[in-house]
């Protein structure tokens, strides 16, 4: 960088030499100081549209391969739990296997009963099925 100083343009005498002269050079030369050089002029880092089109490509790649398909399968999820009915088979979340025998719907509780022999009945929230099983040759008969 080079450091340009300006000489004042009204004469100086011996008494003002001291202070007030040489704080007015200083000023001046912090001033020109401060000005971008012609030769030394920087060039644009370079974000511009190519970066943030880059940035928008990434997301699009992102929404498309990880949040569109996870949306569709809660959409999936939640019209397979809206649909449930009496009698059908489940499996639940952690892998209990049962027949839907009835619905509370204030609570948003299924009853499940996971032995037909002992009558034996579990609730579960509706949340907590994940998924129907459907029924076999054997199970109708």
């Amino acid at each position: 960088m080079q450091y340009i100083l300006l000489e004042a343009t009204t004469p100086v005498t011996a008494t003002e030499t001291t202070g007030q002269a040489a704080n007015e050079q200083t000023q001046q030369t912090i001033e020109v100081d401060g000005a971008p050089n012609k030769e030394e002029e920087t060039k644009p880092t370079g974000f511009g549209s190519a970066n943030i089109l880059f940035f928008v490509a990434i997301f699009a790649i992102m929404y498309f391969l990880m949040i569109r398909p996870q949306q569709k399968k809660q959409k999936e999820t939640q019209q397979m739990l809206n649909g449930l009915q009496e009698n059908d088979k489940v499996i639940t979340v952690s892998g209990i296997i049962g027949r839907i025998i009835s619905f509370k719907p204030d609570k948003d509780i299924v009853v499940i009963e996971i032995d037909d022999k002992n009558k034996i009945r579990v609730e579960f929230q509706r949340s907590a099925i994940a998924g129907l099983i459907k029924p076999t040759e054997s199970d109708r008969s």
